[in-house]
């Protein structure tokens, strides 16, 4: 051993040694936050790109679900129009092979994301999915509540491409404003005959 290695020196040296330690541990702290933010960050931005994908795809086969959506129109019209009760074995097919094509439209918009906006009777009315094209008394429903459906609207992975056309209940009337017994001539006369002096 050293004369310079003396505990004296050792005590000496202990506080840059302490000092020195304090400083590699804030920059491991540092440096953990930073990679926390990173993968913060590319978690971010999977995320963004994966919406992006999502709405790319939507736009992508908007236009071509809507001109589809005439289609499924004119088909739940040929369905809800087709003779039920028919003796014809050919009307019968007929009928038959419009609602499996029916069936198999609405299958197909299910599985690239495109949900029919079918409300039954009674539901609230809700104006993000639904338009008000009328009102009428319903009695079996409440106010405000549907009552028909005139036509099915659509929506595309949550993106509304068409609301469901609705006849709604009507709400009701508002009572009438109670009378005042004293409006009018009954009160003016009540007035007059006050003024007259009634003395003898």
């Amino acid at each position: 051993m050293s004369e310079n290695d003396t505990p004296a020196n050792w005590e000496a040296d202990t506080p840059s040694v302490d000092a020195e330690v304090e400083a590699l541990q804030a920059e491991v702290q540092a440096l953990k936050e930073q990679v926390l933010r990173y993968a913060a960050d590319a978690e971010n931005t999977k995320r963004r790109a994966e919406r992006e994908a999502n709405d790319a795809r939507a736009y992508a086969i908007q236009k071509f679900a809507t001109d589809l959506l005439r289609v499924a129109d004119n088909l739940d019209r040929a369905t809800a129009a087709a003779p039920n009760e028919s003796g014809d074995p050919a009307v019968k097919n007929y009928v038959i092979g419009v609602e499996m094509t029916a069936r198999e439209l609405l299958a197909a918009f299910e599985r690239n994301g495109l949900k029919k906006i079918d409300p039954p009777q009674g539901e609230k009315f809700d104006p993000h999915k639904h338009q008000a094209m009328m009102e009428q008394p319903g009695t079996d429903v409440s106010p405000g509540a549907v009552v028909q459906v005139m036509q099915a609207g659509y929506e595309l992975l949550g993106r509304l491409v068409r609301p469901a056309m609705v006849v709604v209940a009507a709400k009701a009337p508002a009572p009438a404003a109670p009378t005042n017994p004293y409006a009018g001539g009954e009160a003016e006369g009540r007035d007059a005959g006050a003024s007259f002096d009634t003395r003898a």
